[in-house]
């Protein structure tokens, strides 16, 4: 989950949902076998609902000028 602040997660057994969700395939090699798989890209955790509720708003990471 990107831009996710470091001190927020979803634990194992959390219900997600995603609105509008970005699919990108992956394909790697490791050793001379192939893995393909899809993921799923979410740009903001307050664009889930993680066990019906929207995540609060320290959930998002702080921006930063570099």
């Amino acid at each position: 989950i990107y831009n996710a602040a470091p001190d927020w997660s979803v634990q194992v057994g959390d219900a997600l949902g995603v609105a509008d969700p970005l699919l990108v395939p992956h394909q790697h090699q490791h050793q001379g076998k192939t893995f393909s798989f899809l993921g799923v890209r979410v740009s903001s955790p307050l664009s889930l609902l993680v066990n019906g509720r929207r995540p609060p708003g320290p959930a998002l990471s702080p921006a930063q000028l570099n």
